[in-house]
């Protein structure tokens, strides 16, 4: 396994042009794991122009001659899957059992965008006799690619598939955290998968020199970015700047509500795995748990007993791992002090065990609270990590106020038997994705993407397309 790792420019390897590197680190461990290329405005340059030689003859390329390259990426992702998993359990310390899923995601997205290239057309337009008048979509060019260290190869390939398809090139930046995939992706495209040198680059180093500069580029058309509100409203200032596209995809503080008809057997496992999958380290994490009155003791009961049973720490049989990076770390702790502040009483964690096996790394026990009220910063502010707040509530109309209060929008849950009240409730919660009695529902095929500071634009299924591609309309008089 690679313990240094350089951009991948135009299909090759390449060292930064300053020499300089950066560290990544297991946080299993809290040690040092890797160099990474501490790329700078040169190197994205470069990849850029790269990027922008390749495009005129992929974009030519026919659309079924683009699919069988993303389905033989596919197929290359599926055959590596094992060193794959083991690059991202160094670099994001996921557990035995979630890396190989994550990989096999990153294998679906080109797996569904190759099958799609052929069938994304415009349409006829009838202005009446005298006229023939028609849309086509077409690839912006160069699309920057900017991706956070939580699911690194999963979201990487999340947002590139669907550009590659629509016929753009790429330059991707993944976290100088999490970078090692990224790259190993690159590299099978080019070189085991017939991708052409320069439709998919990438390039490493800091968000805020490598990934600035890349947003600044001049031949950059289009970019997606996912990450922190702060760093996305400094991609939208220099994009609005540059009046390009993006996609923005900033995290959320996502309701959970469970009605008093719930089915409890589903609602509170589902309730757990969706604040303590990856860590909490989730956009669509539902870390506030709306729970009516009436139940609340009784689902307060389940969830500390379900906690109660998850492993945490370095074993091959954990069921929760570490945080990603050492500054996640210490920001979900410090939300520990916050809640004591607030007043809110921690039934489950809420500091750090004594277990020998987390000293080293950046572990964090689940943790719920009880006693909060939706105004507290552990209720309002994403702390990315396995904190869950329950706030409890009177009936319907308030379960969907206290909902919609929070300046975030990615996502929700409702767990009901009611289905009249599956469609009212999904029908006044503000958020871009609405699960229904299974909590992060769906799949590659399923749009994502958020309202209010949850950003804006479209990853994941068909929809995703049409935010890679722009719209041309041709009106001829006959």
């Amino acid at each position: 396994m690679a313990d240094q790792w350089h951009h991948y420019i135009d299909g090759h390897s390449q060292a930064p042009s300053s020499g300089e590197y950066l560290r990544s680190f297991d946080p299993c461990a809290g040690q040092a794991a890797a160099r990474v290329a501490s790329g700078n405005a040169g190197d994205v340059e470069r990849a850029v122009a790269a990027a922008a030689t390749a495009a005129p003859a992929w974009r030519s390329r026919r659309p079924i001659e683009r699919g069988r390259i993303l389905l033989a990426i596919a197929r290359a992702i599926r055959d590596k899957a094992a060193e794959l998993a083991d690059l991202e359990r160094l670099e994001t310390g996921k557990p035995q059992w979630q890396a190989p899923f994550e990989i096999e995601i990153a294998a679906q997205y080109f797996e569904f965008y190759g099958g799609l290239t052929n069938v994304f057309q415009g349409e006829t337009i009838n202005l009446g006799a005298g006229y023939h008048s028609y849309t086509v979509r077409e690839p912006y060019g160069v699309v920057g690619v900017i991706t956070p260290w939580n699911a690194p190869l999963n979201q990487a390939a999340r947002a590139i598939a669907p550009a590659l398809a629509a016929g753009n090139t790429v330059v991707a930046k993944p976290s100088e955290f999490t970078s090692g995939t990224t790259v190993a992706l690159a590299q099978m495209a080019c070189e085991a998968c017939g991708l052409p040198p320069g439709v998919l680059n990438v390039v490493l180093g800091a968000g805020d020199v490598a990934g600035a500069a890349l947003v600044s580029q001049p031949l950059v058309r289009k970019v997606a970015f996912t990450g922190s509100v702060r760093a996305g409203r400094e991609i939208g200032r220099i994009a609005a700047e540059r009046i390009i596209p993006l996609t923005l995809e900033l995290g959320g503080k996502s309701p959970n509500i469970i009605f008093d008809d719930a089915d409890l057997t589903q609602a509170i496992p589902g309730a757990v795995r969706a604040f303590t999958a990856n860590a909490g380290q989730v956009c669509l994490a539902g870390s506030r748990l709306l729970v009516q009155a009436s139940i609340h003791d009784q689902v307060v009961a389940g969830l500390t007993q379900a906690v109660g049973a998850l492993r945490v720490g370095p074993a091959a049989d954990a069921t929760v791992g570490p945080l990603t990076t050492e500054a996640q770390y210490r920001r979900v702790r410090s939300y520990f002090d916050v809640a004591r502040q607030e007043g809110a009483r921690a039934i489950v964690g809420g500091e750090l065990a004594p277990d020998e096996a987390w000293r080293e790394g950046w572990f964090v026990p689940p943790t719920i609270y009880v006693g909060v009220r939706n105004d507290m910063r552990i209720a309002r502010e994403e702390i990315f990590g396995p904190v869950l707040v329950v706030i409890p509530f009177a009936d319907e109309a308030e379960a969907i106020r206290i909902a919609n209060d929070t300046s975030y929008g990615l996502a929700a849950g409702i767990w009901t038997r009611d289905v009249s009240r599956v469609h009212r409730v999904a029908a006044a919660v503000e958020a871009g994705q609405i699960y229904v009695n299974e909590y992060q529902a769906g799949g590659v095929e399923t749009p994502l993407g958020g309202y209010k500071n949850s950003g804006y634009g479209r990853e994941k299924g068909i929809e995703a397309l049409h935010h890679y591609t722009q719209l041309k309309c041709i009106t001829i008089k006959l």
